[in-house]
């Protein structure tokens, strides 16, 4: 395989853990990437502020992926500010990287589903591939009818040798972690050290992250 392929995990990752790294390596091994990056959001419009700043996300998100190197962090929304859009990044990283490489855009079903949401969603498959696995609570049967329209016109059975253009389909096995939850174990002075990175949880706990009494 001559075109390198890099994959393109978006997210407030706040914090990041074991669910996001999982799904990451799931899609590395399942489309054989070259690369994951890691994109931490600035602002998800979608999501309204993230309530830890954007430097400690990032810092995390960095933490969580030192040792392997597949996975990179890229701070393109986070350097950009304001309400972040995925079209948006496509277009620099398309920018950057230029016409060769195939980005693929990694999502959950539940991101799917609302993709006819998404700002200029119809133009995203323009610069990369789409890749979905199945998330728990989030079918991908009876899709809105723009999704619907998606894949019936760029659904495939695997990523073609092309930079854009086709939605995907992978499997990964169920990680049972929500990030609310665990804000809320971490608020509530839990050590959850089977759900974050080591050195993560050992960051949120230096920095007093997520504490009921800390404010952030």
């Amino acid at each position: 395989m001559t075109r390198p392929r890099i994959g393109l995990l978006g997210g407030t990752f706040d914090p990041i853990h074991i669910g996001h790294l999982a799904l990451a390596r799931a899609a590395r091994d399942a489309l054989l990437l070259d690369e994951v990056r890691f994109i931490p959001t600035s602002h998800s419009w979608q999501k309204g502020n993230a309530g830890t700043p954007a430097a400690d996300r990032l810092a995390m998100t960095r933490l969580a992926v030192a040792h392997d190197a597949g996975f990179a962090v890229d701070e393109i929304e986070v350097r950009r500010g304001g309400d972040t859009y995925t079209i948006d990044t496509l277009i620099e990283l398309r920018r950057e990287l230029g016409l060769t490489p195939a980005l693929v855009l990694i999502l959950g079903s539940d991101q799917l589903r609302n993709l006819g949401t998404w700002h200029r969603h119809e133009e995203l498959l323009q610069h990369a591939h789409i890749a979905v696995t199945q998330r728990e609570g989030h079918r991908l049967a009876d899709l809105p009818a723009p999704v619907e329209a998606l894949l019936q016109a760029h659904g495939r059975q695997a990523l073609p040798d092309a930079p854009a253009g086709a939605i995907v389909f992978f499997v990964m096995p169920p990680v049972p972690v929500s990030a609310t939850a665990l804000r809320a174990g971490l608020a509530r002075g839990e050590r959850p050290a089977e759900l974050l990175p080591p050195a993560v949880l050992d960051y949120i706990e230096r920095h007093r992250l997520y504490r009921a009494d800390s404010g952030r």
